[in-house]
């Protein structure tokens, strides 16, 4: 394996520098402003900026400019013609690294972060292409690692403000205009996880319309951040996987070596939950990488079969292990080790397990179907 050419995911988002130049704006100007009908689409948004996220600099790009998802160069991916039955909505993670002097937030047009968005897609949505049509906004940014040396409750608070403007509105037109009845999955990482989590409290509760379209949820894969008790136990009606063929429930996992054991990593919180995800339980089975139905470290190369991870749950620290020697040399970067710890698999959570995931998505999409009787009122009859 070509390791040198891995591209980490969070990684990335870090230490790539920042491309010149910008793509054509894509938000709206002072000759296309938000409008008060617009700004209410969210009633509950004004309370979402707390008075620490309005001192993030750059966080004043969302009342100045509006991200217009009727552009179709807002889109990383959008198969409006896609012939699947069912649909996937992917958030990509970090990949906005601001240069000295530029702001927390990132424009929508930036084009580092737009390039890092369209080589990360490859290795993580595209696990979804035998079983859904693709849809993947682009959405300004946080720089990952200003937003990962908040504390828990800063961190919360600015990641559900964001949610709550452009991918929000993102999802707005989504189901305005290309759902039309299909089961859907919501798919993310890293930030974009943490996108997720905030998305399916805020936005599909913000209202009884809203509140309608979980039932079309075949599940929420928030892989690659955390997903705590504490988080469960405010969203009651979207439970935690427990088999691999629920649905309308959250699917996660946090992928590590034994070495991090006791370590700190930025996106492990306490009280945090895993799937095994190649046997797709939640008790610490060890399951050998023989079991494993594909690992994608490359494009290049390709999906390697058996994968090369093996899996197994530590249930107190509520991670996934790989004890695997291939699995090594795809270990977090030395420089991000304060953030992750000495063996953190960050990067991978979802090319070690890219074959079982894309198994994993047919068949909770099967189940969807199998129990579309059990779903009254689907599709709802609303208008968002």
């Amino acid at each position: 394996m070509k390791t040198k050419q891995f591209f980490y995911t969070l990684a990335a988002s870090v230490m790539l520098a920042a491309m010149g130049g910008l793509m054509t704006a894509c938000t709206s100007n002072d000759d296309n402003p938000v409008t008060p009908e617009q700004e209410e689409t969210n009633p509950a948004v004004n309370e979402l900026l707390t008075d620490f996220v309005k001192t993030v600099s750059g966080i004043e790009k969302y009342q100045q400019s509006q991200a217009d998802y009727a552009n179709p160069d807002n889109w990383l991916i959008a198969e409006s013609d896609g012939q699947q039955d069912a649909d996937v909505i992917y958030f990509y993670p970090s990949n906005y690294t601001p240069a000295a002097g530029e702001p927390s937030i990132g424009d929508i047009d930036n084009a580092g972060m737009r390039q890092g968005a369209q080589d990360i897609y490859q290795r993580q949505a595209t696990a979804f292409k035998t079983s859904c049509n693709i849809f993947a906004p682009y959405y300004r940014q946080v720089d990952a690692t200003f937003c990962l040396n908040l504390t828990t409750e800063q961190e919360w608070s600015l990641i559900r403000y964001q949610a709550s403007q452009d991918l929000s509105r993102a999802l707005d037109y989504y189901f305005k205009h290309w759902n039309n009845g299909k089961p859907f999955i919501l798919a993310g990482h890293s930030q974009g996880s943490e996108n997720l989590l905030a998305l399916l409290q805020d936005y599909f509760h913000q209202d009884e319309a809203h509140k309608a379209l979980l039932k079309g949820m075949v599940a929420a894969y928030a892989i690659g951040f955390s997903v705590t008790d504490e988080y469960l136990a405010a969203n009651p009606d979207i439970p935690f996987a427990e088999w691999h063929n629920d649905t309308g429930c959250i699917v996660s996992w946090n992928t590590e070596g034994p070495a991090n054991k006791g370590k700190h990593n930025a996106v492990v919180k306490p009280h945090v939950h895993s799937i095994n995800p190649i046997y797709w339980v939640l008790d610490d089975t060890y399951v050998p990488a023989s079991e494993n139905l594909g690992s994608l470290t490359s494009v290049e190369e390709g999906i390697v079969e058996p994968g090369i991870a093996d899996a197994q749950l530590d249930l107190e620290r509520g991670v996934v292990v790989v004890s695997t020697e291939a699995a090594k040399p795809f270990a977090i970067p030395a420089a991000m080790q304060d953030l992750f710890g000495p063996e953190s698999y960050h990067g991978q959570d979802y090319g070690f397990f890219y074959g079982d995931l894309r198994r994993n998505a047919e068949m909770r999409i099967a189940s969807w179907f199998s129990d579309i009787q059990k779903r009254p009122g689907w599709p709802p009859d609303i208008t968002l």
